[in-house]
């Protein structure tokens, strides 16, 4: 029997402030593999109870091993090195977000690191869960064009079975909900075309539930894209996905009336707590965004996740946004069962 008003994430939660000094203890070179094992462990555990404790029905690993939505990953590539950013000084921004040279063939010959997690998570939830991986578009923009992958374009194309064997891996571990992360599509939707064609290679064929969040950046808690998605639909519903995870709350649900398009054949999952904002939403507030999303697509099809991941918001309110949303949506239930 499918829940109503389903209670999700997007994928990041709030890091335990330790999290950032056993982080730097690792760079130093403190660490061993044991003990940065053990962190992770410890990291994804907290991120699990705080979204359990909640009562967050479909929960993830938090992505405590990132300490970003997607940095993380590309400790796990070959051939590539690190390039500082060009400005270091002022306000904080995504043109701050370190790049990555290019030395030869790329390749993740032992995985991105996301099966592990997985395992991890699945061997302690108490509750449904999903794993969540950046798709090759996104990924890609952190990689410097060279003569062998001479645009971006290129670089998606290497990346692509990268990510595809990642999606296979998790599959065969048990993971029959993968939620692959493409931000930069709405961030640049110029070629949303050739973006269709390269989410459905990625996917195609993989037997799990399959949901998109596309949103329109957070490094920093900061957007870095023009925040509309009206340009990337119709064509993005040629996307093979059963889920499209969008967010809404920090434009004040602009666009909502696109989630009734959605709404006829796929399920939707909107975000109705800001990420980006300290201040912590009313119960009733969220009850009455939910209730206008209600309008547009029936109660089974609709899950409520936060705009975002909570890597850029305080754990505090990251906490308290989710016991609020869950509390809005336990009442919506109610309301729906008389």
């Amino acid at each position: 029997m499918s829940r109503l008003v389903t209670t999700s994430v997007v994928g990041s939660h709030a890091f335990p402030g330790w999290l950032f000094l056993g982080d730097a203890a690792a760079t130093r070179g403190d660490l061993g593999a044991d003990d940065k094992q053990e962190l992770i462990h410890d990291a994804i555990t907290v991120a699990v109870e705080d979204q359990q404790r909640a009562g967050v029905d479909v929960i993830t690993d938090g992505e405590m091993s990132r300490l970003d939505f997607n940095l993380g990953f590309y400790q796990h590539f070959e051939n590539i090195e690190p390039v500082a950013a060009g400005r270091q000084l002022g306000a904080p921004a995504h043109d701050q977000r370190g790049r990555y040279r290019m030395l030869g063939e790329i390749s993740a010959p032992r995985g991105l690191g996301a099966v592990d997690d997985f395992l991890y998570l699945k061997g302690i939830a108490r509750t449904d869960v999903k794993a969540c991986l950046p798709g090759p578009f996104t990924l890609s923009g952190r990689l410097i064009p060279d003569d062998r992958y001479p645009d971006r374009m290129a670089i998606t194309e290497a990346l692509i079975p990268i990510v595809r064997a990642e999606c296979e891996a998790l599959i065969a571990e048990g993971a029959d909900f993968l939620q692959i992360d493409e931000p930069s599509f709405s961030v640049y939707p110029d070629r949303i075309g050739e973006y269709v064609d390269i989410f459905n290679r990625t996917v195609e064929g993989l037997d799990a539930k399959i949901a998109t969040h596309l949103c329109f950046g957070n490094y920093r808690a900061r957007a870095v894209g023009r925040r509309r998605y009206g340009p990337l639909f119709p064509m993005a519903m040629e996307m093979r996905v059963d889920q499209f995870v969008l967010e809404f709350a920090s434009r004040e649900f602009a666009e909502l009336d696109l989630i009734a398009e959605i709404g006829r054949d796929r399920e939707v999952a909107i975000g109705v707590v800001d990420v980006k904002n300290l201040w912590i939403e009313q119960v009733e507030e969220i009850v009455a965004r939910i209730e206008s999303a209600l309008k547009l697509v029936p109660p089974e099809k609709l899950t409520v996740v936060p705009d975002c991941g909570f890597s850029q918001t305080a754990r505090w309110a990251a906490v308290r946004k989710l016991q609020a949303m869950v509390e809005a949506a336990r009442v919506v239930r109610t309301r729906l069962a008389g």
